[in-house]
């Protein structure tokens, strides 16, 4: 079964099912796809839910073991699984697809993944899996739907907005659904009578960190290692989360795969870069970095995201400054 993002919180209120694959490299949509099949399981006395990473030489024998194993306290189980390379091997489709045997209304999987590419989705593991259960394919949200996102998101905070207004931010966050979602957290925060005016937006969008997200790619595609640091260091002072800051990297180096691809195959550098003053930037990276250097810096970025999740032993700030550096053209120390 496929099930739409929107339309999750409906198919919920049916019941569960013994299956859910939420795919898609979207973090703030993803999080909000699982946060509600969490809060649905909790409702229907799923009291008890095991966390497993399945990052590289993971244990798919954990998978079945917890799937054997039940709390003395708990009669039905939540198992979440991240998948963070989307990619399970021979020993973790089979061990998928045998799950997929034993789950039921009181066994029911999670799987966190990337953007299923189209090999992906005819593999036995995810047929197997879907047949059972739902995926839900969780899609960007491009430029000229971002208003209209971000109308929509207002409503549900109950707020409204003049379409100036909307445009201001939707222009201040670039694409970034975080940033988004924090920036109509502070306007609950700011507006008196529930409309957000275009000054006041204005204002709020002005009164943003010093160090942005966005300078820290500016920078890092014009090479000045220097000045992205120093913006990296400031934005980790000033409280910004670390999946904010990767989710704006890793969204950089795909965004330049894709292009160089398209620049290859004969598209003009304008058509795909639309904002005029990033162009020459873009330009600029996709002299200095190779496909094979931005395929590596997304493997890099994997990493960062599993130290994020506790799945690493590392400091996710230490990837994310290597991140930077690399994307600079530096190379970390």
């Amino acid at each position: 079964m496929r099930i739409p993002p929107r339309q999750l919180s409906q198919n919920l209120n049916k019941g569960l099912l013994p299956i859910y694959l939420v795919s898609g490299d979207e973090p703030l949509l993803v999080q909000e796809c699982c946060d509600s099949i969490r809060a649905a399981a909790r409702t229907q006395g799923f009291s008890e839910r095991e966390l497993l990473h399945a990052e590289n030489n993971f244990d798919w024998g954990q998978l079945l073991a917890s799937a054997g194993s039940m709390s003395l306290f708990a009669e039905k189980k939540l198992i979440e699984v991240r998948l963070p390379n989307g990619k399970p091997g021979d020993k973790g489709s089979k061990a998928l697809q045998e799950f997929a045997a034993v789950a039921g209304d009181d066994l029911v999987l999670l799987l966190v993944l990337p953007k299923l590419d189209r090999s992906q989705q005819n593999s036995k593991w995810v047929k197997a899996l879907d047949q059972k259960g739902a995926l839900i394919q969780v899609w960007p949200v491009d430029a000229q739907e971002m208003p209209r996102w971000i109308h929509q998101r207002l409503r549900a905070a109950g707020l409204d907005a003049e379409p100036e207004a909307i445009q201001i931010l939707a222009e201040r966050v670039e694409g970034n659904l975080l940033a988004a979602s924090q920036e109509i957290e502070k306007l609950k925060l700011l507006s008196a009578d529930n409309l957000i005016t275009a000054a006041t937006m204005s204002d709020a969008v002005a009164s943003s960190a010093r160090y942005d997200v966005f300078g820290l790619i500016d920078k890092a595609l014009a090479a000045d290692a220097d000045g992205a640091v120093k913006t990296l260091h400031g934005l980790r002072a000033e409280g910004v989360e670390a999946p904010v800051v990767l989710w704006a990297l890793a969204r950089e180096i795909r965004s330049l795969l894709e292009i160089g691809e398209k620049i290859d195959h004969g598209q003009p550098l304008a058509r795909l870069v639309r904002i005029q003053k990033r162009q020459p930037l873009v330009q600029a990276a996709l002299a200095r970095l190779r496909p094979r250097q931005l395929e590596g810096l997304l493997l890099r970025a994997r990493a960062v995201d599993a130290a994020i999740k506790g799945g690493r032993d590392q400091d996710p700030w230490v990837g994310l400054l290597e991140l930077t550096l690399n994307l600079s053209g530096r190379r970390s120390v």
